[in-house]
């Protein structure tokens, strides 16, 4: 996950040399400032860890929770491990003192929600890894004080919604994840101030509606992965608001409606030269029943015969009207006239006499 930390750990597993504030369930390597306490089923924070630790990593244990005092005194650190535990609660101020830290990794653990003090203290963090996890809803109080975060990963909880406006202190933001979750829509106001994200993932959810105004603020965004929701059709308006130099999009494994309408709207977004759908090829109708499996790449262009088609018939059979009902009508003025001018002129007949 972290290659330079990886090297890092090579070389100072050289001269690990355990000292007398280092913990005996971990190891201390003094000249890295790194501790390590991988797999060591503890149930809570080792006490006495040295103030000069940079790296703390506590990976697969068995914290099932986070107290306020867990970090007490560890300013110098900038990378903290947690992921494989059983953590269910983050108590409130956990990470209140640890003001330098950079990233910190909380994946494959039970946390339900993120206290709404949660990001207070963590002005420098720039990745926070939450994936798998059981979150159902975010909160913008949460994250608010994320000023200096860069890659947000919250793939794989159960969220199902997201506060407006719950990232808009996440200026610095560049990867979103929010991928295997079950979020129903997109929403406007989701994503504003985000001017420099340039990944944003929301495949396999359950989306089946984006608001015209949702991608409006994304100048940066190089990726946008919609994948494996519940979208049938797309408003083009929702694609032209995203005003970058280049975006990929990704939408195969939705429920596509392949009409008219849908094969206009791909068309006009291939026709835009700055956003291309990378899977068009790999898109499958799923109506109507009798387009059902097929793919719309070998359909396309039949979408929009049979609806020119239908128009054409239903003009012609209104004009061939309008035009029958004009000729009747012109015969029938004709038969009248005739009708007129054979009549006999009546009492105004003159009589020889």
């Amino acid at each position: 996950m972290f290659p330079l930390l990886a090297v890092q750990l090579l070389f100072s597993s050289l001269c690990a040399n355990p000292s007398q504030t280092c913990p005996s369930s971990c190891f201390c390597y003094d000249s890295s400032n790194l501790v390590e306490c991988r797999g060591q089923a503890l149930l809570s924070v080792p006490h006495q860890l040295p103030h000069s630790t940079w790296m703390l990593d506590l990976r697969h244990n068995n914290f099932t929770r986070l107290d306020s005092a867990s970090f007490q005194a560890l300013w110098s650190l900038r990378i903290l491990l947690l992921s494989d535990n059983q953590i269910e609660v983050l108590s409130p101020k956990s990470f209140r003192s640890l003001g330098f830290l950079e990233r910190l990794d909380l994946s494959n653990n039970l946390i339900s929600n993120l206290p709404l003090d949660f990001s207070r203290g963590l002005g420098s963090l720039r990745e926070l890894r939450v994936p798998s996890n059981r979150l159902s809803v975010l909160t913008y109080e949460s994250l608010r004080h994320l000023e200096s975060l860069e890659k947000l990963d919250l793939s794989r909880n159960f969220l199902s919604f997201v506060e407006q406006g719950a990232f808009r202190g996440l200026s610095r933001l560049r990867h979103l994840h929010l991928q295997s979750n079950l979020l129903d829509a997109v929403r406007g106001g989701y994503f504003f101030m985000l001017q420099n994200l340039e990944l944003l993932d929301l495949s396999d959810n359950n989306v089946s509606s984006i608001a015209v105004e949702s991608f409006t603020s994304l100048h940066s965004l190089r990726l946008l992965a919609l994948s494996g929701n519940q979208l049938s059709h797309l408003k083009f308006k929702t694609f032209l608001n995203l005003q970058t130099s280049s975006t990929h999009i990704q939408v195969s494994g939705n429920p596509w409606v392949c009409d008219c309408d849908l094969q206009r709207v791909f068309g006009k977004i291939t026709s835009v030269r700055h956003l291309h759908i990378d899977d068009y090829d790999n898109l499958t109708c799923a109506g109507p029943p009798q387009l059902s499996g097929a793919a719309l790449v070998s359909v396309d262009n039949q979408l929009c015969v049979a609806e020119t088609a239908t128009v054409l018939v239903i003009t012609i059979t209104v004009l061939v009207t309008v035009i029958a009902a004009i000729v009747m009508a012109e015969r029938n003025r004709k038969k009248s006239q005739e009708k007129n001018w054979n009549e006999p002129d009546g009492p105004f007949e003159t009589q020889d006499k």
